[in-house]
């Protein structure tokens, strides 16, 4: 059975279209511009309780997940959080995820009907669980799917700290930064989108009690389009919509915040260190402003189109409550921010405009220069 979120049972939400990403929860809550308005001035609250959870538990629980994640995790201290990646051997990115560890539990939570490339000569897709349970091998550590118990709440906006002390949460004020829930689950501080931002993984039978109590403290509902509008303007990509089947992560700018390029010992590390020591990405993610001007909009996978040539593909497409409309695509390395760029197929092409501000700066390859440097 498809999910379905219980808040849509209360009054006043607009369900996602059928087949939309965020099916099963509030796309809105009649006002999608004002909520917006106010994640970037008040608070607002997210049903985002469609997302999968699993917990790792075990005294090696950290070592292992090390060999098998894309992040540096032997370090990660209670209280701490991350992102990460799970790659497949050429380095293309399969499932990410953002981590929690707390009370000797790391917690994984990603989209929903996440998968991972198996790594058994049989190869083909698996769940997450089963891809991490196939790699357990003899490692003391348990695998758990706890997406029936925790339900992930976000709570977003400048004030937010306000909101959540109001109903007894406080955390520090890092990046990443976790405190367990003191009937369960557990609050980690987001870096994005936005400025502030804070998960909560509450217990799924108490969702609908912790959405009235965030709200009596002040929190405007708010639906997902207000979630991805600022994911988007934050360059910050999901699984599925701004990656294609051929995504390396530093396409989408999940280098060092979900993959580690020194360490070893991961599958697809090799394309990670050899990208970043010696390469360039083939393609860049990019912010596109589309022309609002036709009451037209180009949809996920769309080509972007630059005079005959495809240089690219849409991802994320939304209607910003400042911006207008806009999408993350992206384009190949060659495509310059002035360039005039067509973007949609069939009936829905627009013009579109690459924002300068979203296109990467040349980082260093450090072993490109010391090969260089080598050759005098």
């Amino acid at each position: 059975m498809p999910y379905r979120s219980p808040l849509l049972d209360l009054p006043g939400p607009i369900a996602a279209p059928d087949g939309h990403p965020e099916e099963g929860v509030p796309w809105h809550w009649g006002d999608p511009f004002a909520e917006q308005r106010t994640a970037t001035r008040g608070a607002v609250v997210i049903d985002r309780s469609h997302r999968e959870i699993l917990a790792v538990t075990g005294e090696e629980r950290l070592s292992w997940l090390h060999l098998v994640i894309s992040q540096h995790v032997t370090g990660l201290a209670e209280g701490t959080g991350t992102e990460a990646l799970v790659l497949d051997t050429h380095g293309r990115v399969d499932t990410h995820m953002v981590v929690a560890h707390a009370d000797g539990t790391v917690w994984l939570d990603s989209d929903r009907g996440a998968v991972a490339t198996s790594a058994f000569p049989s190869g083909g897709k698996q769940t997450l669980r089963e891809y991490l349970e196939a790699m357990k091998f003899w490692s003391k550590v348990d695998i758990r799917d706890v997406s029936g118990e925790l339900a992930l709440l976000t709570v977003l906006g400048p004030d937010a700290d306000r909101v959540l002390a109001a109903v007894d949460v406080s955390l520090s004020s890092d990046p990443y930064s976790v405190v367990s829930l003191p009937g369960g689950g557990f609050a980690r501080r987001m870096p994005w989108p936005g400025r502030n931002s804070v998960d909560l993984a509450v217990p799924r039978a108490e969702l609908a009690d912790w959405w009235r109590r965030l709200t009596d403290a002040g929190a405007r509902p708010a639906g997902s389009w207000a979630f991805d509008a600022l994911r988007v303007e934050s360059l910050r990509p999901r699984l599925g919509l701004d990656t294609d089947e051929r995504t390396i992560p530093h396409e989408v700018n999940w280098v060092d915040s979900a993959a580690h390029v020194a360490k070893g010992c991961y599958r697809g590390q090799e394309t990670v260190a050899k990208v970043h020591n010696v390469g360039r990405p083939p393609r860049y993610m990019a912010l596109l402003h589309l022309d609002g001007s036709p009451e037209i909009t180009p949809e996920t996978g769309d080509p972007v189109v630059l005079g005959e040539r495809t240089v690219g593909r849409v991802g994320s497409v939304v209607q910003h409550h400042e911006l207008g409309p806009i999408a993350l695509a992206l384009v190949k390395r060659s495509t310059q921010p002035g360039a005039e760029l067509l973007v949609g197929a069939e009936d829905r092409v627009v013009q579109a405009a690459i924002d300068p501000d979203s296109v990467p700066a040349e980082a260093p390859a450090p072993g490109r220069e010391a090969a260089q440097r080598l050759r005098g």
